[in-house]
């Protein structure tokens, strides 16, 4: 059995995917980053590992004991990486081959969790190649909220207020995922809730200043404000923490992921998706949450560290 005590994984060298080749490398780029430096202070060794071109190359040429996979989006949160890690057999951070795939799909995370009692906002969804020119007539009212199926960081997603706009988002999102999912829009607030190794962290309250959490909003600082923890009454927020804690057991979520939904002004916590390999950089949510519960930057990258394991 592999040894991941603090000391076990300072006698290994730890690669920091990074970077890679979805839509959001940008983003990806800047998670490794300072995840690397965290180890690095830690007295880990530590170095970053570019994961675009021939994976099986930069892997075997990195010669690594483990792998802190920091890449978001496509081929790197969605199974892929952690499969070829597998079948290398170099253990990772973060959840396995399933957990990923599934939860890289909001469709079929949501098909899933509402399975298991999770409420979540009405949708339909298409396959653009197909399905183009859309219509919700008798499915959902405007306004409804338009994002590729697979895709993370806001990328993609448009709130769509009339029937004349749908196709344009539609072919918006598209770009970035021939599945569309349309799902209504829960007026309300915006939360987040983090999970560490199975532990709910404290939710934060999300409140963009231009009134929409999209990709600008995410990444441009002082864009906008965080609460954490949220103020919102503490029975709805249970409904957000007990949701939390029904996907990280049924999906067998791993290491730190985040799970993001809106309270509606009925009083009801509604799961919108998952986050497997959370943002780590300056404006990040993950942190922040994680920070509220006494655990700082560079110890919640070691407690993500320790739970690397393969075949998971």
């Amino acid at each position: 059995m592999a040894d991941t005590s603090v000391a076990g994984m300072k006698n290994k060298k730890i690669g920091v995917l990074l970077g890679g080749e979805s839509a959001e490398r940008e983003v990806s780029l800047k998670t490794g980053g300072a995840i690397l430096q965290a180890l690095l202070r830690k007295g880990y060794n530590a170095e970053a590992l570019d994961m675009r071109g021939d994976w099986a190359k930069i892997i075997e040429e990195g010669k690594i004991d483990v792998a802190f996979i920091a890449l978001h989006g496509r081929l790197g949160e969605d199974g892929a990486v952690q499969g070829m890690l597998e079948v290398r057999g170099v253990p990772y951070t973060g959840s396995g081959v399933a957990a990923s795939a599934i939860s890289m799909s909001k469709l079929m995370t949501k098909k899933i969790l509402s399975d298991s009692g999770v409420r979540t906002p009405r949708y339909v969804y298409f396959d653009v190649v197909d399905d183009l020119p859309v219509s919700i007539d008798g499915a959902l009212d405007f306004p409804v909220v338009v994002k590729p199926d697979r895709e993370g960081s806001t990328i993609g997603i448009s709130i769509v207020t009339s029937p004349e706009s749908l196709d344009d988002a539609v072919r918006e999102a598209s770009r970035f995922d021939k599945r569309v999912m349309i799902e209504e829009y829960v007026k309300g607030k915006e939360i987040t809730v983090g999970v560490l190794n199975g532990m709910v962290l404290p939710a934060i309250e999300i409140i963009p200043k231009s009134g929409f959490y999209d990709y600008s909003s995410k990444y441009t600082s002082g864009a906008t404000e965080y609460v954490c923890p949220a103020m919102i009454d503490d029975a709805i927020l249970e409904k957000g923490y007990t949701a939390s804690s029904t996907a990280a057991k049924v999906l067998n979520l791993r290491g730190a992921a985040r799970l993001d939904f809106r309270v509606g002004d009925d009083g009801n916590a509604y799961f919108l998706e998952i986050n497997t390999i959370p943002g780590m950089t300056e404006t990040s949510l993950l942190p922040k949450a994680a920070m509220a519960a006494g655990i700082g930057f560079d110890d919640l990258v070691e407690q993500i560290l320790l739970d690397a394991g393969c075949g998971k």
